[in-house]
């Protein structure tokens, strides 16, 4: 390996290599936790030809590297293992145009999402990617993973945001098809190869994303329900009456909502009575007398036909930020609970409230004492699970268990956060053997080494 070392110092710059105690801990592990591990070599490429230079010698050499963004992916992909060098694309920050014509953004894979959500603001554009950890996440990692986040109901997964990219394979052959333009079949469309494959087909270091105009007002509401038959139809309902305006759908059942408020002590329960269900809508729109009066017609509608209990609608944006700390104090959870079975899973909608009972009751026979979490997009199909019991030995036994009842449902066994270490053993829950031999075949060809992401995803 000193050889290797000796190599890649001739090649990158002063701030590019990192060895032995200059390795800080941050590049240990992912926001999983999952085995933390010292890389052998920590570098960080400022730029494209640095990282195809330095992947040219890993391949030289048989050498296996991990790619890690922001850390904040909970499959531990981005976790390294034993001898294998990590890459940061960290320093691969900025983005390089705005185009307001055709409202497209150019970034470098290491650029944070919330960069990316205030550059187009200042430019009256909107990213529609949006995540909880928007701070730190990186867009590369974002594309890696196709992550979702909570607009995906209306404008989907980050594959259909992302018109190109730039990438480098194993070998460092860089793939150049940074398109700008919506309409392009001039053969096969590559970028898909590189977008949710975790970085085991090729790293991107640069992308190009859709944007939208941005809305002149939002409007959010908490509503109360009695059942979960409720929530579908309530879906069916509002996309009939606000169309594409609808951007929010998030649903909480009682046993998150009443966690998240004993946990939270500045947050009080805006609601007299307690309820099965608790979701929060979110619409937008461009007029804000208009869209209110059509939010609450809606919604008032709903009432009337008894779909929804209860509601609640913001009147300030505070209001409406509450409403959302609400939804989003899982991570204040995280904090209290213990060792905790996060999973992050995707169903056919009207089988979602099904699971969730079956999958409440399994867990409650099997294991004393256990706590059970449920939330949710669900307009996109995805539900989140969250089950502890205290004790780190039963979490593993946990995971499985939600996986092979995924698998059971016919579900997947990952909906945003991608398979990275975590979940790989589960794979055939959710794919058939012919595709799992198909993306076997595509690994082969494209990183014949193995050297890119090794034991990830497959």
């Amino acid at each position: 390996m000193q050889t290797l070392i000796d190599r890649l110092t001739a090649v990158v710059d002063k701030n590019t290599l990192f060895l032995a105690d200059d390795i800080s801990e941050k590049y240990f592990a992912d926001w999983s936790g999952a085995d933390p591990c010292k890389p052998s070599a920590l570098l960080k490429p400022k730029t494209t030809d640095e990282l195809s230079q330095i992947m040219a010698l890993c391949h030289e050499y048989d050498q296996p590297v991990v790619v890690q963004g922001g850390l904040t992916g909970l499959a531990g992909g981005a976790t390294p293992q034993a001898s294998e060098f990590a890459i940061s694309l960290e320093r691969m920050n900025g983005i390089e145009d705005i185009d307001t014509t055709a409202m497209t953004v150019s970034a470098w894979a290491g650029t944070p999402l919330q960069v990316l959500q205030d550059s187009a603001a200042e430019h009256s554009l909107f990213m529609p990617l949006d995540l909880g950890a928007r701070g730190s996440c990186q867009i590369g990692g974002n594309v890696a993973t196709n992550a979702g986040g909570t607009e995906v109901i209306r404008y989907g997964m980050t594959r259909a945001l992302v018109l190109g990219l730039e990438a480098v394979l194993a070998d460092g052959t860089v793939i150049n098809a940074m398109n700008k333009m919506v309409k392009n079949n001039s053969g096969y469309d590559l970028k898909h190869l590189f977008i949710g494959s975790e970085g085991t087909l090729g790293i991107v270091t640069r992308v190009v994303l859709q944007l939208q105009p941005k809305a002149n007002s939002s409007h959010t509401a908490l509503c109360a329900l009695p059942d979960y038959k409720s929530v579908t139809t309530l879906l069916a309902e509002l996309k009939r009456s606000l169309g594409p305006g609808l951007t929010g759908f998030e649903l909480m059942w009682d046993n998150y909502y009443n966690k998240v408020l004993q946990v939270e002590s500045d947050l009080q329960n805006p609601f007299a009575e307690d309820h099965p269900f608790y979701l929060l809508v979110e619409y937008k729109d461009n007029d804000s007398v208009s869209g209110a009066e059509r939010f609450e017609a809606a919604l008032f509608a709903q009432l009337e036909a008894g779909l929804i209990t209860d509601a609640l609608v913001a009147k300030t944006h505070q209001d409406a930020e509450k409403f959302w700390q609400i939804r989003d104090g899982i991570g204040e959870l995280f904090k209290v609970l213990g060792p905790v079975s996060n999973q992050d899973v995707s169903l056919p909608i009207a089988d979602i409230g099904i699971f969730a009972a079956d999958l409440d009751q399994r867990l409650k026979q099997k294991y004393a004492n256990i706590g059970v979490l449920l939330f949710g997009h669900i307009g996109d199909n995805n539900l989140h699970v969250c089950a502890y019991t205290g004790r780190e030995e039963d979490k593993v036994a946990i995971n499985r268990d939600i996986m092979l009842m995924i698998g059971e449902y016919s579900g997947a066994i990952t909906a945003e956060h991608g398979v990275g270490v975590l979940k790989r053993g589960f794979l055939d829950q959710s794919r058939s053997d012919s595709e799992i031999a198909l993306m076997k075949t595509l690994k082969q060809a494209m990183d014949p080494k193995g050297i890119l992401n090794p034991n990830r995803v497959i």
